[in-house]
């Protein structure tokens, strides 16, 4: 590791903005995030991390702290919402492992936000501010200065926009947004094993299809806790948050007559958190000179993929080898983070496109549609598995670290 005196700015202290501080510090820059919330937490919803984001975890030797706090999947299924009838299973475990170099996790956000934290606190003590938040900048030839919220400024050399879908960096560097209600709700909560009896999630990676509506369910926190969403289409929504909390009876309604493993994990819940999903185009571009945007700030992504922050893992350790890359030939910071645009921006946008298309596979409405989708992904299921792995291959086999 070649240090440097080059100084990074994150705006924002979420699993895109403290991956990227990892992996600048692994790379031997002086980094300082900035995070509004008075401590850094997570609520409280499950991810998946694929191969593709593992494989920055093992990069950053965080990958034995988090394999204890999750859940290694056994498989990804497809069932349908209410008989349970499986359409598909594709092996995960070792097979992960060996075809794509890393395991497939499944851990709560709060344990991989805490997990990045201390590994940040440890590696650069001191690197976070919490409290505060980024509302504007400043750049020219020698440096950047960004304007907190509370009208002091901090000095830097570059600085990162990792502040979420209501980024105030892109809105300086694009302008305002026009996000679109894709007119689906989605339904989440986290809920101890020991309530659900016969009824627990396996230990794999579900998807439940039916009409107008799917969810997906999986374990975590070493197996002892399930996760659920539950994602239903509906007409009309306002607001755009991910904390607005709902009640037991309306998400019962929405799943009424569903398999037991998905109505059982809404009655036992303790607290049912409810929010609108919103889409955006993709921008067309990433980056002002010595600033560039990060994770959802760039790249806001629908979750039927599961790959929003593993495609935020997936940016903070490319722009730090872009920016080390710029240093050693001598580039100057705008060419290298127009670097790290152009490498980023064709894989985030196409996982963007394949989030969207599989919004639709998942919620067939009538009988003729369900049979014309579902018969082949079964076929294919029982005859040749290995394809189903192959269609994987371009989202879990990529590695950024290679």
């Amino acid at each position: 590791m070649v240090l440097t005196t080059m100084k990074i700015l994150i705006a924002g202290g979420g699993i895109g903005g403290l991956t990227a501080a990892l992996s600048l510090v692994e790379h031997g820059y002086t980094v300082r995030v900035v995070e509004r919330a008075p401590e850094i937490g997570e609520v409280g919803a499950g991810i998946q991390l694929s191969p593709n984001a593992m494989q920055v975890m093992k990069a950053l030797r965080l990958d034995p702290a988090l394999t204890v706090r999750g859940v290694e999947p056994e498989a990804i299924e497809l069932r349908m919402g209410v008989s349970g009838l499986r359409l598909i299973r594709t092996e995960l475990g070792e097979a992960a492992r060996q075809r794509w170099g890393a395991p497939y996790l499944h851990i709560h956000r709060a344990d991989l936000i805490e997990t990045l934290q201390s590994a940040l606190d440890e590696r650069a003590p001191g690197s976070i501010q919490l409290g505060a938040s980024v509302e504007s900048y400043q750049c020219d030839e020698s440096g950047i200065r960004a304007r907190l919220q509370d009208g002091s400024e901090i000095a830097g050399d570059v600085l990162i926009g990792a502040d979420g879908i209501h980024s105030a960096i892109r809105a300086q560097m694009i302008g305002p947004d026009a996000p679109v209600f894709t007119g689906n709700v989605a339904w989440r909560t986290v809920v101890p094993v020991s309530r659900l009896g016969s009824n627990a999630p396996d230990r794999v990676a579900c998807a439940w299809m039916g009409r107008g509506r799917h969810a997906v369910t999986y374990l975590l926190k070493g197996g002892t806790h399930a996760n659920f969403v539950g994602v239903v289409e509906q007409r009309t929504w306002t607001e755009e948050s991910w904390s607005q909390t709902g009640d037991r009876k309306s998400a019962l309604a929405d799943f009424e007559g569903w398999h037991p493993r998905i109505t059982q994990l809404i009655e036992q819940s303790d607290a049912l958190f409810r929010w609108a999903l919103f889409d955006r185009p993709p921008l067309p571009r990433w980056t002002d000179g010595r600033v560039a945007l990060l994770g959802d700030a760039a790249h806001p992504m629908l979750p039927f993929i599961a790959q929003g922050a593993a495609m935020a893992i997936e940016d903070g350790w490319t722009l730090a080898r872009c920016l080390t890359e710029g240093r050693d030939q001598g580039d100057a910071v705008a060419v290298a983070l127009q670097r790290y645009q152009n490498r980023r921006l064709a894989r985030a946008t196409a996982m963007q496109s394949r989030s969207r298309v599989n919004a639709g596979l998942f919620h067939r409405r009538n009988t003729l549609s369900q049979l014309a989708t579902y018969a082949p992904i079964w076929t294919v299921g029982r005859v040749r598995p290995e394809t189903a792995l192959r269609r994987f291959d371009p989202i879990y086999g990529h590695d950024v670290t290679a």
